[in-house]
């Protein structure tokens, strides 16, 4: 059962990175798919990395933990970030730019990060937002009893809602441009709405193992809602996680989860009967696609013309490429990837 288990998630995860590049393809669609997507994929990301969550119970372990949660998510993200930036520069540089000013102040950027980061950097926020989400939340289930856990999250809903409704009324203006008025290192405010997604996967862990179908048919009924009253513009509903756009008190919640349980449910059902390897190779290299689908794009179509499709599987097979050359080329690939694990200590037998 646990097989099983883990063969669903894997193809949920590689889903849902097919998704992840979908929704930044930059040409233009008759059909607003992006706008669904972002409805409920990164809420879906942080609700199965919250199903996963294993909180602390004996004493000692804090660091322990913590420096392997960095192993696995920053340093990955530095040397992606790295990389992709010498690059970049390459570039700039072969092509002319001399400005000094225009290298410092784009490495400053690059050093806060988050919704501040765009171009080929466009998904970084979520690496560091999931990092100091799984910190809050190991903190919360350490020192807090179940009661005050659910205060707290509340109180965090809270505050992102009127973060949000801040940036998005009061400042106004382009979403992107409102959320950058507000200034935050790694996208660390983002983490108080994150928290409350990573909760929902784990303390709600039983319902997600086996969507009951029941709930499946409730979701179904209330995503294709909202999609209808969205396309007839009896409701506008958007939600941006990286740029503070979750406004909405109750949809923020009832729309990301209905399409996550909908899309869950499907694929336990399907993973039952039929095996969809090819999700679970897309989701085996998801850290590669992740930070390398943008920036694919941006050194290959000056050279290549492409539609969805095009950009979809260069966004894909090119990362893809890139990772199994990374592992096995370069030393410590797999810690470059996210593939740390701590070594066991070793237990004395007593003689």
């Amino acid at each position: 059962m646990k097989k099983k288990r883990l063969t669903w998630v894997d193809v949920t995860k590689g889903f849902l990175m097919i998704l992840v590049v979908i929704g930044h393809y930059p040409g233009e669609l008759d059909f607003p798919l992006a706008k669904y997507i972002y409805w409920f994929h990164m809420p879906a990301f942080f609700i199965l990395s919250g199903l996963f969550f294993k909180p602390i119970l004996e004493k000692g372990l804090m660091k322990s933990t913590i420096h392997k949660r960095f192993m696995q998510l920053i340093v990955p993200y530095l040397f992606f970030l790295i990389s992709i930036t010498l690059i970049r520069y390459g570039i700039e540089f072969g092509s002319g730019n001399m400005d000094l000013s225009w290298y410092l102040n784009d490495l400053w950027t690059l050093v806060v990060g988050g919704r501040f980061i765009r171009g080929a950097y466009g998904v970084f926020w979520f690496v560091t937002t999931l990092f100091f989400t799984y910190i809050f939340f190991l903190l919360l289930t350490k020192y807090l009893n179940r009661t005050k856990q659910f205060i707290t999250l509340g109180v965090f809903y809270v505050i992102a809602l009127f973060e949000s409704i801040f940036a998005m009324h009061v400042i106004g203006g382009k979403p992107s441009e409102a959320a950058q008025s507000i200034p935050m290192i790694w996208n660390i405010d983002v983490a108080l709405m994150a928290i409350v997604y990573f909760a929902i996967g784990y303390y709600f862990k039983e319902f997600w193992m086996d969507v009951p179908k029941r709930w499946m048919v409730v979701a179904l009924v209330i995503s294709v809602t909202a999609v209808l009253l969205d396309s007839f513009h009896l409701i506008d509903y958007r939600l941006s996680m990286k740029f503070l756009r979750y406004d909405h008190f109750v949809l923020d919640l009832v729309i990301p989860l209905s399409f996550t349980v909908l899309f869950v449910g499907i694929f336990q059902f399907i993973t039952a009967r039929l095996s969809l390897t090819w999700l679970q190779k897309i989701e085996k290299h998801s850290l590669s696609i992740m930070y390398l689908h943008i920036f694919a794009d941006i050194i290959l179509n000056d050279y290549f013309t492409y539609g969805l499709i095009g950009f979809t599987a260069i966004g894909l097979f090119i990362p893809i490429i890139v990772s199994i050359l990374i592992k096995k080329l370069l030393p410590n690939g797999k810690i470059l990837l996210g593939g740390f694990s701590p070594k066991k200590k070793s237990t004395l037998i007593p003689t």
